[in-house]
Parts: structure tokens; C-alpha cells; sequence
């Protein structure tokens, strides 16, 4: 992708706009406006770079907070008009301290949050988590809580209790983000077999 690529005649000031989204999460964090030497340096940094109309410079988010946003892939929209770009955050993107610049529900997304807590949990492996007590056990141990879990989900489903149903199925998904990460599984894989599966 060049940004000689995009057509930004019908742009004000000839930048291009980009809209910065979480990786993992999906939500969208910022939007920034490029010219081309901020969209090299994205390019060749793998940090985002944006053109400040402000300042009339270029200026890598994070440069001053220390909260860097990772490219981790660039996209164009249909009309070659706007670039989005997903990213792993180092820390909040506003300058408010807020994870984002906009002030969509936290969520959204949730579960794809609660898969980066528990890899965290998995790496650093901290005294007093339950999750690090459920790695500790192993596989069987997680797969027995996530058998536990289906069975009291379907107890509440039959007896049509809808709340502890949602608690049932909270717990469920919990421990079976975990027997994913014992696994060595993410969403994104299991997203690509169910839609490899749709496309059959």
C-alpha cells in the first residue's frame, strides 16, 4: 500500500484521514489525518505517525505520553479515501487518560479484553489469581471447570431462570477463554473456522 494509492482530491487539505482501532479489542480508538511522510513513517516505524495541522508537523502518538500505538495492519476503505488502522496500544490513547477518544461503551468487545487478561495472567503467572491457580492445574483441571460450567448454563436454560443464566454463561465463557489459552487457541482462530464454515 503507497500512499500515492489513495485519492484525497475531494479531501480538505489533501490529508488523509485515519481512523485508529484497537486490534484486540476492535474498538475504535482516534481518528488522525496523514500526509505522506507521516504515512511512510507509520510504515517504516510500525508506530503510528500522524501530520499535526496544529503544529504543521509530524507527530508519533506516544511521543510525549509514552503510550504508542503498534500498527499491527493498514487498510483502505472502498473509495481509497480514508485509511483504518489496527493497533496495539501501549496505555489510554485520549489525552483525557481515557482508553479512547470516544466515548463508546468499554464493553464492547469485552471478551476480546478478557483473552488479553488472560494471556497476561498466563505469561506473568501472579501469586493470588485464580487464573494463574487454574494454569497451575492444568488442562484437565480448566476442562473440568468448563465442563461444570455447560452443565449449570443448561440447568438455568431448562428451568428458565434467564439471570443466573447470564451468570452461568459468564462463567462458562470465562473458563473457556482459559482452556483456549492452555491450548495455544485465540478468537481470531476460531473466528476463521466459523467463517470458513459459513463460506461452505
Amino acid at each position: 500500500m503507497k500512499y500515492s494509492e489513495f485519492n484525497l482530491s475531494k479531501n480538505d487539505g489533501g490529508l488523509l484521514p485515519a481512523i485508529v482501532q484497537d486490534a484486540t479489542t476492535l474498538k475504535v480508538l482516534m481518528l488522525g489525518y496523514m500526509d505522506e511522510a507521516a504515512f511512510d513513517r507509520t510504515v517504516e516505524s510500525g508506530l503510528v505517525t500522524f501530520f499535526s495541522r496544529t503544529r504543521q508537523a509530524l507527530w508519533t502518538k506516544g511521543e510525549t505520553s509514552g503510550n504508542y500505538l503498534h500498527v499491527r495492519g493498514m487498510f483502505a476503505d472502498c473509495d481509497a479515501d480514508t485509511l483504518l488502522i489496527q493497533a496495539v496500544p501501549d496505555g489510554p490513547v485520549c489525552h483525557r487518560g481515557t482508553t479512547a477518544c470516544f466515548d463508546t461503551p468499554e464493553a464492547e468487545g469485552f471478551v476480546r479484553h478478557l483473552q488479553e487478561v488472560v494471556q497476561e495472567r498466563h505469561t506473568g503467572m501472579p501469586e493470588g489469581s485464580y487464573t494463574s491457580h487454574l494454569f497451575r492445574k492444568g488442562v484437565k483441571k480448566i476442562a473440568q471447570k468448563v465442563s461444570e460450567e455447560a452443565a449449570e448454563s443448561i440447568i438455568e436454560a431448562v428451568g428458565g431462570d434467564r439471570e443466573s443464566y447470564v451468570s452461568e454463561v459468564a462463567d462458562l465463557i470465562y473458563h473457556l477463554t482459559v482452556l483456549n489459552e492452555q491450548m495455544g487457541v485465540s478468537l481470531a482462530d476460531i473466528e476463521a473456522e466459523l467463517k470458513a464454515r459459513h463460506q461452505r
